[in-house]
């Protein structure tokens, strides 16, 4: 099929990648030109497993294009994704505005029919209004299906290759036909399509996201518990998972969820609510405690030094929001280590992948490194808020020695307390005692 991909981040850039991969034709439109050309020369802007291999192979063998003309993407395509960013404006509503520009751009250049797919988080209604923009533009027949994305920072490629499930919203069989005949070749294992209408498909996007950090947040807010009584977070954790009705995922305690999902999706569904006159109290309540959790980890940390904050210097594993990606937005580091740079204290940070993005987003008030141990020298305090797997099996000998005093801050429980304190570090974690 011909595939028009309209945003190259994180959503966009795979969704293209791996659908040229399945041997389509696919045309990347963005309006930024230097991402394009960076593109067209072999620079992936973003840090994602697997996605820059796939992006060169399926280049070379021209089956994946790059342009910021979107009448070129539009005319050489039957399916057009619109994958542009919808991010949080100040009220918490989702900001459309490059969503409704990009429809109203495809109204005013399209000339025979075209199957428009919404991979963006967007509002419920949002296919009605755009279906309305676009033909407020053109007599052109088109039809509008919501196709949210569910893919995780870190594992995108995976998760599109080998999806759990894929809704499509729309009301027309045809275009149901189309769409399963695009998807067919992810399809290997059984047909996991669901089909429903577009409301509902937008409200899936929403629920799913705001129920995952609904767990991390139940959690989390355990662990504070289990500080006050003496209880193992770790231990109830394992309880916990163990019945089938709840299960294992999303279940680990740790600083705060962050990344560009959940914390902007559960801002869209509070006002959603609030634009019905409706309150979205459990939302509220995940939201509130992600923030406790923050802060409760970064007062910690603070408290311990206190009376000399400006004296203190940390070292810092982990800036990006999780693992295995080198996005920074919303991430628990940033949040915190702002916390400690007001009260003065020096950072000197490691991020295998996130280091250029966070010294960016903290107007580069911190020192990073090339490696992990170097952070240590001359540092008061190791704390630890990404869960890279480098980080899991340290030379703790080395962190000892390199320390001024032995101390750990583990915001990720990484690690074994009898491990390191028989290593002589004084070990803080989440949880636990």
């Amino acid at each position: 099929m011909k595939i028009c991909v309209v945003g190259v981040g994180y959503v966009g850039l795979v969704t293209a990648a791996c659908l040229a991969d399945a041997g389509n034709n696919v045309i990347c439109v963005d309006v930024d030109s230097d991402k394009i050309a960076g593109l067209k020369n072999g620079t992936i802007p973003i840090y994602e497993p697997g996605l820059t291999e796939l992006v060169k192979h399926n280049e070379k063998l021209g089956r994946l294009q790059f342009t910021t003309v979107l009448k070129d993407g539009i005319d050489n395509s039957l399916i057009i994704f619109i994958a542009v960013g919808t991010p949080s404006s100040p009220d918490g509503s989702a900001d459309m505005s490059a969503i409704f520009s990009v429809a109203a751009e495809i109204g005013e250049n399209i000339t025979d029919y075209r199957v428009i797919a919404t991979k963006s988080t967007v509002p419920i209604g949002t296919c009605e209004k755009i279906t309305n923009i676009i033909k407020s533009k053109t007599k052109t027949p088109f039809d509008y299906i919501s196709n949210p994305e569910f893919l995780k920072e870190g594992a995108a490629v995976e998760d599109f290759m080998r999806p759990d499930r894929i809704i499509i919203g729309t009301n027309n069989p045809a275009v149901r036909e189309t769409m399963k005949q695009l998807y067919s070749p992810f399809m290997r294992r059984g047909n996991r399509i669901l089909f429903m209408d577009p409301a509902s498909a937008e409200m899936t996007k929403y629920a799913a996201n705001t129920m995952l950090a609904a767990r991390i947040s139940f959690m989390n807010e355990i662990s504070a518990l289990c500080e006050i009584v003496d209880a193992d977070v770790e231990q109830v954790r394992l309880g916990l998972g163990s019945d089938s009705r709840i299960g294992r995922s999303f279940l680990f305690p740790g600083v705060g969820f962050g990344g560009a999902c959940f914390p902007k999706d559960i801002r869209a569904l509070i006002h959603t609510g609030s634009e019905h006159k409706l309150e979205m109290t459990i939302a509220k309540s995940v939201q509130q405690v992600n923030i406790n959790q923050q802060e409760r980890f970064a007062k910690r940390v603070i408290d311990f030094f206190k009376g000399r904050e400006s004296e203190t210097t940390l070292a810092v594993w982990g800036l990006a929001f999780k693992a295995r990606t080198d996005d920074v937005r919303e991430s628990p580091a940033i949040y915190c280590i702002r916390k400690f740079l007001d009260c003065r204290m020096k950072i000197r940070a490691y991020d295998p992948e996130a280091a250029s993005s966070a010294i960016a987003a903290l107007d580069g008030k911190i020192e990073t490194f090339q490696n992990g141990y170097d952070t240590l020298d001359n540092a008061d305090a190791l704390v630890i808020f990404t869960e890279w797997q480098e980080f899991r099996n340290p030379d703790f000998e080395v962190i000892k020695t390199k320390l001024k005093k032995p101390v750990v801050f583990d915001g990720r429980n990484l690690y074994d307390p009898d491990v390191v304190k028989k290593a002589g570090i004084q070990y803080y974690s989440i949880g636990r005692k």
